[in-house]
């Protein structure tokens, strides 16, 4: 009977580990910048890795006071395009911690 308590000790000791792992990784990802850019650079939007913009910039030669969709679209771009590499670093650095866990 104790050696299974045994057992459940150190599974709990390594679930604490990577837990302590996995907060430290998800600390440094939300510390750094992703920058995403739009077609030949237009637009370029800056994030943390916990999704929070910090920085937007655009080429005044793009803003056009009659073409404002354009302008729209090219936010859209730079945006989507952050977002697109915080998801992949992400999934890069956790997933190694979550994969083959349910609700992950």
């Amino acid at each position: 009977m104790m050696r299974g308590m045994g057992n459940m000790q150190g599974m709990m000791k390594q679930v604490q580990k990577m837990q302590k792992e996995m907060t430290k990784a998800q600390a440094a990802l939300n510390e750094k910048e992703f920058v995403g850019v739009s077609t030949n650079e237009y637009v370029k939007a800056t994030f943390t890795g916990d999704k929070k913009m910090t920085g937007l910039s655009v080429v005044s030669d793009v803003i056009d006071p009659e073409d404002s969709e354009m302008l729209q679209d090219l936010v859209m771009m730079a945006v989507n395009d952050a977002l697109s590499k915080i998801e992949k670093e992400t999934e890069q650095t956790l997933g190694k911690y979550t994969k083959g866990m349910p609700g992950f």
